[in-house]
């Protein structure tokens, strides 16, 4: 176990054999943009540039295809699809992976939306495994982090750890529910639920905590923001853009409620962001209606 983060390595078991590695604690580096798809190709093209630029142009193997959902070998010819897809489709969806077999902390989510209701926003979300956190150092990760948002218009986005676990397979969370209230600065991702209805409210507390229109103006801006945090190691640094990212401490914290760490600047934040934090999901994968809202409130309650 590392001082920040507890180890999470579970398997798959078939016929009392263990077989791959499924769920994992991980980097998640997420954006939600209140805008449609085709007003972001060239912005995520050049964010997923960057992310692919920082792990190695050989890592990412697979991608999942959109209409046939199964995975596809990510060569050039796999590359040259999706392209395709995302110059072409008025929407469309996107999932690589290192392993089409195993959950090995690197992939990249994407869903490129219309924007036909209300609280829709398109999504992007990139993983990292804490090896490369461990092997690069907090700093790196933060400023990769800040790079993959550059060219993003954001309403919201967040960076730090999280359970990372095949989203699409269902009832894969019933095994971290004890976990995730010990760990309470271990996010449980949900991009294509989150971003159906999340607009441009804004998904919890964690390690870094990017913040745009509309709820930084009102918060009275990254100076506004600023004089209501007063954890130390807390840090709020404008943006451009009218965006502004809030970092809480040097290195990505999970906590641990047995231990008595209970991650003091988290609930301070939590605190000062409540009347925008998207509390909307209900029943998953081992989650009541309660047990959900109970982890929702975390850092509130």
């Amino acid at each position: 176990m590392s001082e920040h983060y507890p180890r999470v390595r579970l398997y798959s078991v078939i016929g009392g054999e263990r077989r791959s590695l499924y769920i994992r604690e991980s980097v998640s580096i997420t954006f939600y943009m209140r805008r449609s798809h085709q007003e972001l190709v060239q912005q995520v093209m050049h964010s997923l540039e960057t992310y692919i630029r920082a792990i190695g142009p050989q890592v990412l193997g697979w991608y999942v295809d959109p209409y046939s959902g199964d995975w596809e070998e990510l060569d050039d010819k796999g590359w040259a699809f999706l392209w395709r897809e995302m110059r072409k489709e008025p929407a469309t969806y996107f999932w690589l992976c290192e392993s089409a077999s195993a959950t090995t902390g690197y992939e990249v989510l994407y869903h490129g939306r219309l924007l036909d209701d209300e609280g829709e926003t398109s999504a992007l979300s990139f993983i990292l495994p804490t090896e490369y956190l461990e092997a690069h150092g907090p700093e790196r990760v933060r400023e990769l982090a800040l790079e993959l948002a550059a060219k993003l218009p954001f309403c919201s986005g967040h960076g730090g750890l999280c359970f990372n676990f095949p989203e699409s397979v269902v009832g894969t969370t019933d095994a971290i529910f004890d976990m995730s209230f010990r760990h309470p600065g271990l996010d449980i991702p949900g991009v294509n639920f989150d971003s159906l209805s999340i607009g441009t409210r804004v998904k919890g507390v964690h390690w870094l905590n990017f913040l745009g229109p509309p709820v930084l103006g009102e918060l009275g801006g990254a100076a506004g923001l600023r004089s209501r945090l007063h954890s130390p190691g807390t840090t709020v640094q404008e943006l451009d853009g009218e965006r502004a990212v809030v970092t809480l401490g040097t290195w990505p914290e999970a906590g641990d409620t047995e231990q008595g760490r209970m991650l003091p600047e988290f609930r301070e934040l939590a605190h000062v962001l409540e009347p925008w934090l998207y509390m909307d999901r209900g029943n998953w994968g081992g989650f009541s209606d309660e047990d959900m809202r109970r982890w929702e409130r975390r850092f509130l309650d």
